[in-house]
């Protein structure tokens, strides 16, 4: 858009952090520097929106009152309206309050200033008010009613049940009998007594499946008590439940019961199932053991407290709503199976939600369950899940901003920081707070969920001109995947020589601010490229590593060493790249081309030769899980060079040639290991039976003939001798 109809107001917050109008314009950015937008200044923001300008305001603090002006604001005839011309960002927290901030020198001229931390904030202001809005996410539809399963202990469930009924549309199952505790007076909701089987599902679609191991159907029973009083043994109690150690099958209450009919012991162990849109567990082992538990469903435990927040929880899941499809799927790039042969079940393992399973030779994500972690995406050797909450070419767009905007404007050693979009802010806005604030050349990075941090992103970042990138953990259930894809890329990197430690996932959570503080204060620069690379991240995750790696290597410093580059990196356990070793074992019977989802292996079309192209490798092992000689290996490492994308001879055999007639038979390994097993088999007992194996299908019928010719002589020889 054109600069007349942007309007970029800065805000230092009560003088708290020095914002310094030149410098930022020396370094590109044209501001407004003001010292109370939400209080004194605040009608300026009025006349931009007024006069249909695109405002974009430096301060996330007082979004309300600043939207709430939008709304209050005429929009002019063909502009958009007010509340959508209105942007914000936040530079007080992220660059303002930080030690390495310095006060503006009135007296000094603007290029013998110190730059403190102005090419951050020329960065962070050229990302917030130059990038467009990416495109919208799909989103899936959720829908929720009022019906709500309640599962515990009789009094506890029941208690509930009766508070919730004006509420909610209860449903209670009885997992534990209380002989003291009675059944309501009306029968007013479903009341089941049994052993919970089986609750899965998702908001708005639970269904439990239970044993109904109480002989009286509570939802049958009119609470009479005439089965309580006909009971010699006093089984019965009055919360309606059959103390069946006490029975001794005088079926009097069957008698009692009578037309009713709510009685019936054959009923026992009867396995029953329903639906709900809610759940409340008052387990004290709850139902569902997952690291992140669907919404909709709560499981507070025995503590009152924690119970009536989640049924408050619960409240808020009543209705129609849409949340983002996080991560986009594309089955052909999918290598978890082929023919009942597994091979990569990265995502299926790192699932925190269950919403990843097996669905014959690809895997099926559930929408409804996904919470948006993107750790699948992270350990996904092949890019078949792609996050996309942000997708990793906005990312990389806005990184590739930042990092030109702040070289431009005399920023170096930028070190770029992923956080989550919740508890990584907190964690940077009590940083800035309490403590020292980020250091100037830490360039934070919002996304959803820092989890969905792959090495695609990690090594790309640093091509782009990044000397460093760090990943606060905090909000990650599991900073495990990040470790790891952090120590592939290090280990490539430092092999490249590059000096220093270039990834580094800081494990802190939203409160703790001083590790966060130690992590970054503390870690020295590490050698970046010398020239940012000028591609931007792709889709494709394997394109992106490719495009990464070669720019990467490019820039190595190790190849002006005596030493040079070495041929191939040895990588750990669990690396998206390596090899595969064919033994002598292999007898070319090509399974493992068939198996194999990315094209690294395929068979020659000039000779009896199983080709591989390193560069295509996942290292997902389908090819080892279909080598029925178990001939096949692999091995983690990174091959360098053009060789990576040529293809070279994995295994190569002769030809085998019809012992009778000389014709070619297929590969020799092949044909000898099938010898060999034939061999001992009845059909092959004799020599000249085995002999025939080795021989053309044409000539084998032509021998057994002349067995069969031969025979029938020498049978009626012997009837003339007769």
């Amino acid at each position: 858009m054109p600069d007349s109809q942007k309007q970029i107001r800065l805000c230092d917050c009560n003088r708290s952090f020095t914002l310094d109008a030149e410098q930022l314009a020396a370094a590109g950015a044209v501001v407004a520097c003001h010292h109370a937008l939400c209080a004194g200044e605040l009608p300026l923001i009025g006349d931009d929106l007024a006069a249909g300008r695109e405002v974009f305001v430096a301060c996330t603090q007082e979004t309300a009152l600043f939207a709430e002006l939008a709304d209050a604001t005429d929009t002019p005839a063909g502009a958009r309206p007010a509340a959508e011309r209105i942007h914000f960002f936040n530079l007080r927290e992220n660059a303002g309050w930080s030690a390495d901030a310095v006060p503006a020198t009135a007296n000094a001229p603007t290029g013998k200033r110190p730059a403190g931390v102005t090419p951050k904030l020329a960065a962070l202001i050229a990302a917030a008010t130059t990038l467009p809005e990416p495109d919208p996410v799909p989103a899936v539809p959720m829908k929720a009613g009022r019906s709500l399963l309640i599962i515990g202990e009789a009094g506890v469930a029941l208690g509930w049940a009766e508070r919730l009924a004006g509420s909610f549309d209860p449903a209670v199952l009885i997992t534990r009998r209380s002989a003291e505790v009675e059944l309501p007076a009306r029968n007013a909701y479903p009341v089941w007594s049994g052993r919970p089987l089986q609750l899965s599902g998702h908001l708005g679609a639970f269904e439990l499946a239970w044993a109904q191991h109480n002989p009286i159907d509570l939802e049958l029973c009119v609470r009479c008590n005439a089965c309580v009083k006909a009971c010699p043994e006093g089984a019965i109690g009055v919360d309606l439940q059959v103390d069946l150690d006490a029975c001794r099958s005088h079926r009097a209450c069957v008698t009692a019961c009578g037309e009713i009919g709510a009685i019936e012991f054959a009923r026992q162990e009867t396995t029953r199932s329903e639906r709900f849109d809610l759940v409340l567990d008052l387990s004290a082992d709850p139902l569902m053991k997952r690291v992140e538990l669907p919404d909709g469903y709560a499981a507070p435990g025995r503590d009152p407290f924690e119970q009536a927040l989640a049924v408050q929880a619960l409240g808020e899941f009543v209705g129609e709503f849409e949340k983002p499809r996080y991560v986009a799927f594309d089955a052909g790039l999918c290598a978890h199976s082929r023919a009942q042969k597994t091979g990569c079940s990265n995502c299926i393992e790192v699932c925190a939600t269950e919403a990843i399973r097996s669905s014959g030779d690809v895997i099926a994500v559930d929408p409804y369950l996904c919470k948006g972690c993107g750790t699948c995406s992270t350990v996904c050797p092949s890019g078949a899940l792609g996050f996309q909450y942000p997708r990793v070419t906005d990312l990389g767009q806005r990184v590739k901003t930042l990092l030109a905007r702040y070289a431009e404007a005399g920023g170096r050693d930028a070190c770029v920081l992923f956080h989550s979009a919740e508890a990584g802010t907190a964690a940077i806005g009590r940083l800035a707070r309490r403590g020292r604030g980020l250091p100037a050349r830490v360039i934070p990075v919002e996304l959803w969920s820092a989890d969905a941090v792959g090495l695609e992103l990690m090594l790309g970042s640093l091509a782009l001109g990044a000397c460093q990138v760090a990943v606060l953990a905090a909000g990650s259930h599991d900073a495990a995947p990040l470790k790891a894809q952090a120590r592939h890329g290090q280990t490539v990197l430092s092999a490249l020589g590059y000096a220093g430690e270039h990834l580094r996932i800081i494990e802190a959570d939203a409160d703790d601010w001083q590790a966060l503080e130690t992590a970054l204060w503390s870690w020295a620069p590490g050698t970046g490229v010398a020239a940012p690379a000028r591609f931007r991240l792709l889709p494709n995750k394997r394109e992106t590593l490719d495009f990464a790696l070669r720019h990467l290597l490019e820039q190595a410093p190790a190849a002006a060493t005596a030493a040079g580059l070495p041929a191939a990196i040895a990588l750990g356990a669990g690396a998206p790249f390596g090899q595969v070793r064919a033994s002598d074992a292999c007898t070319l019977c090509m399974a493992c081309t068939g198996a194999c989802p990315a094209g690294a292996l395929r068979a020659a079309t000039d000779s009896y030769r199983l080709d591989f192209i390193e560069r295509n490798c996942l290292q997902c092992g389908l090819c080892v899980a279909s080598c029925p000689e178990s001939a096949l290996a692999l091995e983690p490492r990174l091959l360098l060079g053009e060789e990576a994308r040529r293809a070279r001879a994995l295994r190569e055999a002769d030809l085998f040639h019809c012992t009778a007639c000389g014709k070619a038979m297929g590969a020799a390994p092949l044909i000898e290991s099938m010898i060999a097993r034939l061999s001992g088999h009845s059909m092959f007992a004799t020599e000249a039976a085995r002999a025939r194996l080795r021989m053309c299908a044409d000539c084998r019928v032509i021998d057994m003939m002349k067995a069969e010719s031969s025979s029938h002589s020498a049978v009626k020889a012997w009837d003339l001798s007769e």
